[in-house]
């Protein structure tokens, strides 16, 4: 059952981020298609708002599903939320252009973008929660950040398929057609999830919490009134890896291509090799979370991110394939470091009565705050300077702050901290 649980969660989580990725590595071409533009940079940043959009309607999404997994289990609302990513993702794919359908081309993208954000509001969480509930105390890290680390992969997985297509084929016929193949396959692969989590049940520790609760147990008011503190600081922790992981999942490759000035398939491997090496290094870095505490791992890694950020930006934008590659890689490993303690501590923080909600609400916070506006930022700070590496200052004034927040106030070592 645990196997089938941590398999389940996984897959879950590969599918989900397939969805979100596929928008950041198509960027590009969504720009041209569904923001004509002039000025190309506009275009670019009509795209990313649009991006951002999503994370807007994620903490609704996980404050809703949070309260519905809390309430009727983990399992049910994660067929939901799968299932309607899915859906959304695949109909991205069918899209008519703005030169088809004008302004409805991007309105109904739009919309497409807040079912994606809803439902990932509580995947996204639902997911850890579920693998944390049936993992080993003392191999929490490890489960968790193997769980996380399947978000990496499908970066991978898309970059590698979209180098394929566009290599195959010319650049009219994948600007027409090409790049909605991968988004089409997201229904599949998302019944697929839904089937292996069929063969999973919940945890002891739920069905142990949800004998204790009452009729009138609500787990948004318990949330607001027992977790304010703690739900603060998972913002602000998540919210630093939520701005690391989207630059380097959803911006890179549209970055390195204006910025850069490298072509799309270049952009695509060297994106593909730093992902490799994150969703290998993640799960490294959550069996050392669970040697030597959470805390120790956040002060680490937040360091390391603060130092190491904006000599990672200047090598990416460098114009050439070999140090974008190294600058992308030396961004990924305080990242790894980072998250040995972030992806473990923000759901070992709560109480099992109310994980999904605490940590769903929390959590999509720091996303929709830091993460989802990650590429808005970065380009518009880029435009506004004309200083390549920008956003790199962006991301170490970031780790700076939080440091402090980890270091100054009570954040607690939760490491083999019970429900």
């Amino acid at each position: 059952m645990q196997k089938r649980v941590l398999l389940g969660g996984s897959i879950g989580q590969f599918i989900e981020f397939y969805d979100f990725t596929l928008y950041g590595l198509t960027a590009v071409i969504f720009s041209q298609l569904f923001f004509p533009s002039t000025n190309p940079i506009l275009a670019l940043l009509a795209t990313f708002a649009t991006f951002g959009v999503a994370f807007v309607v994620r903490p609704l999404g996980g404050l809703f599903f949070g309260s519905l997994g809390d309430k009727i289990g983990r399992r049910k609302v994660l067929a939901i939320t799968l299932l309607a990513i899915g859906t959304a993702t695949a109909c991205m794919g069918l899209l008519p252009t703005f030169h088809q359908i004008g302004f409805w081309a991007p309105a109904l993208l739009l919309l497409l973008r807040l079912v994606q954000g809803f439902s990932a509001g509580g995947e996204s969480v639902g997911a850890p929660s579920f693998v944390f509930e049936h993992a080993p105390i003392g191999r929490r890290g490890l489960w968790l950040n193997i769980t996380i680390a399947a978000t990496a992969l499908p970066s991978v997985f898309a970059g590698t398929m979209i180098l394929i297509l566009s290599q195959s084929m010319s650049d009219d016929s994948f600007t027409a057609w090409g790049w909605r193949l991968p988004f089409l396959i997201a229904l599949p692969l998302a019944l697929f999830g839904v089937w292996i989590r069929s063969k999973t049940s919940e945890s002891k520790s739920f069905t142990d919490a949800q004998a204790t609760k009452t009729k009138e147990f609500s787990p948004v008011k318990e949330t607001f009134r027992e977790n304010k503190l703690r739900m603060v600081q998972v913002i602000f922790v998540m919210g630093l890896t939520a701005m690391g992981f989207y630059f380097l999942s959803a911006y890179f490759v549209a970055y390195v291509q204006t910025t850069g000035n490298l072509s799309r398939e270049q952009s695509l491997l060297a994106n593909a090799a730093a992902l490799a090496l994150y969703a290998v290094l993640l799960p490294i870095g959550g069996r050392i979370g669970d040697k030597v505490g959470r805390k120790p791992m956040l002060i680490a890694g937040s360091a390391a991110i603060a130092v190491l950020a904006i000599p990672s930006f200047m090598l990416v934008t460098s114009g050439s394939l070999p140090l974008a590659l190294l600058g992308q890689m030396l961004f990924v490993i305080p990242l790894c470091i980072y998250g040995g303690g972030c992806y473990t501590f923000f759901v070992e923080i709560f109480t099992t009565r109310t994980r999904f909600t605490s940590a769903a609400v929390s959590y999509n916070l720091g996303y929709a705050i830091f993460g989802g506006t990650a590429p808005l930022v970065g380009t518009a700070l880029v435009a506004s300077s004309g200083v390549s590496f920008a956003p790199g200052f962006y991301m170490a004034g970031a780790a700076a702050i939080v440091l402090l927040l980890v270091t100054l106030t009570k954040v607690p070592e939760t490491r083999g901290r019970l429900g």
